[in-house]
C-alpha cells in the first residue's frame, strides 16, 4: 500500500555534494506518513542514522553529517530530500530512506526503501 523510492546517489569527488530524493506513494487516503528519515549503511558496518525529518519540519542530525547535510520535505509531494555538501570518503554507504505511517486500523508502522549507492572518491 506504501513504497518509499529513493534516487539522486552516484560517484561524486570529495568535496562535492550530491541531492537524494525519497519519493513516498500511498494506495489509500487512511495511510499518513508522519516522520521520515534517512540512514546509512557502509559495507560490514551496521545501519545508522544519518537525519530525520518529522511532519512538520524539525530536523535532527548525526554528529558526523552536521553543517554539511540538511534534510527537508515536501509534504504535498510526499517526498524528502537530503542536501549532501562537502562530502567525504567516510559519507560512502547505501543510503536508505524510511517512513513511519500511521493508520488507524493497523497504528504506526515503519517502511524502508530499497536504498541508494553514494561513493565519494579520494
Amino acid at each position: 500500500q506504501v513504497q518509499v523510492v529513493e534516487s539522486g546517489g552516484g560517484l561524486v569527488q570529495t568535496g562535492g555534494s550530491l541531492r537524494l530524493s525519497c519519493a513516498a506513494s500511498t494506495t489509500t487516503s487512511i495511510v499518513s506518513i508522519n516522520s521520515m528519515g534517512w540512514y546509512r549503511q557502509a559495507p560490514g558496518k551496521q545501519r545508522d542514522l544519518v537525519a530525520t525529518i518529522s511532519s512538520s519540519g524539525t530536523a535532527n542530525y548525526a554528529d558526523s553529517v552536521k553543517g554539511r547535510f540538511t534534510i527537508s520535505r515536501d509534504n504535498g509531494k510526499n517526498t524528502m530530500y537530503l542536501q549532501m555538501n562537502s562530502l567525504k570518503s567516510e559519507d560512502t554507504a547505501v543510503y536508505f530512506c524510511n517512513a513511519r505511517l500511521y493508520s488507524p486500523s493497523t497504528g504506526y508502522s515503519f517502511i524502508w526503501g530499497q536504498g541508494t549507492q553514494v561513493t565519494v572518491s579520494p
